[in-house]
């Protein structure tokens, strides 16, 4: 899970890669066979039973610099992902932190043209970035029915993933999400939540190393359940790292 690709100097709540740190980070999946694919792409496969060598790679909140130094990397290592906007706060800032610098968000046109960009998702992260948990019923409609409508709208494309803004999704969210017409919902840590509308993820971010990607691996494995698709097929978590190397296949920190 990524959010902006830019300049980390004035970053409190550690949400940006730099592009160099992200092309290292790409890099290291793909020496270990691995390969970056947007949510709908990663779904469709593993129900196919393939795409064991997938990795779900999100960007949340649509950041304007996602064009400029994010894709050009994603194109170097020949991966895709989703990136997740907010359809009502077009050509605005992240106004919802209250910390730190305002970052350009997309604007109709930017989000039109990674529309049109082959391996790249766009999907609703709702209309402007709350807390689903905390919304009337009202709100909570227009954040997820609205945002889908909107954004259907101006990409011309069906819109199949939604992602809950902070990570925070409970039973309630979760049943509009599906019945607003979604095939899928990402959080961060959905609890006891599991399923398709409670896809668990990983943050990564500037410090994240190979070792530091290799613990949070680890971590994540004994704390994770299986994220079931179907009955009888689980779905992975949407960023999913190999097994530790093993003795005779050392892995390489990366600086």
């Amino acid at each position: 899970m990524y959010h902006s690709v830019g300049d980390c100097s004035d970053d409190p709540y550690r949400i940006t890669v730099s592009p160099d740190r992200l092309d290292r980070q790409l890099g290291w999946l793909r020496r270990r066979g691995l390969r970056g694919v947007s949510m709908a792409d990663l779904l469709a496969a593993r129900a196919r039973g393939e795409g064991r060598d997938l990795v779900g790679l999100t960007f949340d909140d649509g950041y304007a610099d996602f064009t400029d130094n994010a894709l050009p990397v994603l194109r170097r290592w020949g991966f895709g992902a989703t990136v997740f906007v907010l359809p009502g706060r077009l050509g605005g800032t992240n106004e919802w932190d209250p910390l730190g610098p305002r970052k350009p968000l997309l604007t109709a046109d930017g989000i039109r043209r990674l529309a049109d960009t082959e391996g790249l998702e766009i999907a609703s992260h709702g209309l402007t970035h709350v807390d689903l948990t905390e919304a009337d019923d009202a709100l909570l409609g227009a954040e997820t029915g609205g945002s889908r409508a909107l954004l259907s709208e101006l990409t011309g494309r069906e819109v199949l993933g939604f992602c809950y803004p902070y990570g925070t999704v409970d039973q309630r969210v979760a049943d509009v999400v599906r019945a607003a017409g979604y095939e899928y919902a990402c959080a961060i840590d959905p609890g006891p939540l599991t399923g398709p509308f409670a896809l668990p993820r990983v943050h990564i971010g500037e410090n994240d190393t190979s070792w530091r990607l290799l613990l949070k691996y680890r971590l994540n494995r004994l704390r994770r359940r299986p994220v079931p698709l179907a009955p009888a097929e689980p779905l992975p978590i949407s960023v999913s790292l190999p097994s530790p190397a093993s003795p005779e296949s050392p892995v390489k920190e990366t600086p």
